[in-house]
């Protein structure tokens, strides 16, 4: 080397470097020739605790002079702890300990990371893709959307080859998916270089257990009654984002209160935004399983509790589930109204007659809130003794504080009703006994009730003087005397 030294310093310093990298390219690959049987597939050898010691100063030499030549690129920071290796040498130990500065890199959640630990034109071959990625952009890619599932992972069973410059480690190792509690298993394959003095991966190649795509992913019952409790956390986040990400690629739903079928990511999101507004917290009441290759089924009756109203709502649901990027996804959902109750409540007169009680309860606990609550949503109440029309719960409430001061309680003394299709009709005359100044009213009453919520509700009250009181009495109708009430002939 004391000659080369020399002779470098008599020449052209372009013209010895790159002498100098051809000389140490064809030294290294003779000793390599030398050392083992191909040169050019990493094959399993002991290993080594050092290179011939002129391909190591050769290598030394050229790369401080490169080095010297070479304002060096900026760099992402690395994952931390775990020293790196930077001689030439390796151990086992220090092997498995590159695929934990990697899982480390997963664990930042940052994409630039992960690709660092990749040299600058690997080959990455990975599980959920069919594109090679071959530079750090395409690398980063991949991990842009695999780091969402907050992958950690683990070696279950690895073998470690070493060779001269290289190393490998393959195996199966297991990822838990933080974002979803999914765990998945896996073959991999890691080559390993040193590049700028450190090492790094060359290729990695990641594939899915192959037994899993001939006999299909292996679920439970009971697992698959699991996958509903992630679709209702992530309704719990109240983003509808994150609750359309829980359905496949191709999903479809078709939901509860919408006519449109919704058939991608934008249309499913759409339907949530909606919906959420309510805070639904759902319940499985009754669940019914099919397992097939790679697909599973959950089909039954849940149940809703809205948080923002405390309404309760039952429903009839399927969801057909598919294995998809390493997860089970929703591929078709289909939701809707309980049958049942879209036909008419029934209700016999008798009953209809007794609705008047529940408001006649309401008014004895003189509560203005407890009488107004008895209205439904969109009620109108046309009062006795006020010109104004109530048409909200609001206004009704109103009316009450000051009618119950006379601590009012009725009778019905003549009563009519009519059915239809979830509504009645209660119509007539009734009469109230004020409980404050011991008067007694008569009134003419329309209640009208519609089946709300699960109970009877009144739509329409109209109330009324007996007009004859102020008026004077009016013409008496003739009566005809019914048939069968009619005197025998003489």
């Amino acid at each position: 080397l004391v000659p080369l030294r020399e002779t470098y310093k008599s020449f052209p310093q372009r013209r010895f470097k790159i002498s100098i990298m051809k000389f140490a390219a064809i030294a290294t690959l003779g000793l390599q020739l030398c050392a083992h049987s191909s040169a050019f597939a990493p094959a399993a050898v002991a290993p080594r605790t050092s290179s011939s010691s002129l391909n190591l100063s050769l290598r030394n030499l050229v790369l401080a002079e490169k080095t010297a030549a070479t304002k060096p690129e900026p760099v992402v920071q690395e994952a931390p702890t775990a020293t790196e290796v930077k001689s030439g040498t390796i151990t086992e130990t220090e092997v498995r300990a590159l695929f934990e500065l990697w899982n480390q890199a997963l664990a930042t959640g940052d994409s630039r990371i992960v690709a660092n630990r990749y040299i600058k034109k690997p080959m990455l071959l990975p599980t959920v893709s069919d594109e090679p990625r071959t530079d750090f952009d395409s690398v980063k890619d991949y991990f842009d959307a695999f780091l969402l599932k907050k992958p950690q992972g683990k070696i279950l069973d690895g073998q470690i080859y070493i060779g001269d410059g290289w190393a490998s480690d393959t195996g199966i190792y297991e990822f838990t998916m933080g974002a979803t509690g999914d765990v998945v298993k896996a073959r991999y394959s890691y080559n390993y270089v040193q590049e700028d003095g450190i090492w790094k991966i060359q290729h990695h190649h990641s594939s899915v257990m192959p037994e899993e795509i001939a006999m299909g992913k292996a679920i439970t019952e009971d697992e698959v009654r699991g996958l509903f409790s992630l679709w209702n956390n992530a309704l719990a986040t109240l983003d509808p984002k994150t609750v359309a990400a829980r359905y496949a690629k191709s999903g479809v739903l078709l939901p509860t209160v919408s006519d449109t079928p919704r058939t991608d990511f934008s249309s499913i999101e759409d339907y949530f935004v909606n919906f959420l507004k309510l805070q639904p917290q759902g319940e499985i009441l009754e669940s019914h399983v099919t397992i097939g290759h790679n697909w599973c089924q959950d089909a039954g009756i849940y149940e809703f509790t809205m948080g923002a109203t405390g309404k309760k709502v039952k429903g009839r649901y399927s969801f057909i589930y598919v294995f998809e990027d390493g997860e089970w996804k929703i591929n078709h959902h289909h939701s809707s109204v309980m049958p049942e109750g879209t036909m008419a409540q029934p209700i016999t007169e008798e009953e209809v007659r007794n609705l008047f009680q529940l408001w006649n309860s309401a008014l004895a606990t003189e509560d203005p809130d407890a009488v107004a609550k008895r209205y439904a949503k969109n009620a109108v109440l046309l009062p006795t003794v006020s010109d104004i029309p109530r048409t909200n719960y609001d206004l009704i409430h109103h009316y009450f504080v000051g009618f119950l001061t006379k601590k009012p309680q009725g009778e019905i003394l003549e009563s009519n009703v009519s059915i239809g299709h979830n509504w009645c009709q209660d119509s007539g005359i009734y009469e109230f006994t004020m409980g404050a100044t011991g008067d007694k009213v008569k009134g003419r009453y329309s209640f009208v009730y519609v089946f709300e919520d699960g109970q009877w509700k009144i739509s329409h009250h109209h109330s009324s003087v007996m007009p004859e009181d102020f008026l004077g009495p009016a013409p008496k109708p003739e009566m005809s005397t019914p048939h069968f009430m009619s005197a025998p002939p003489l």
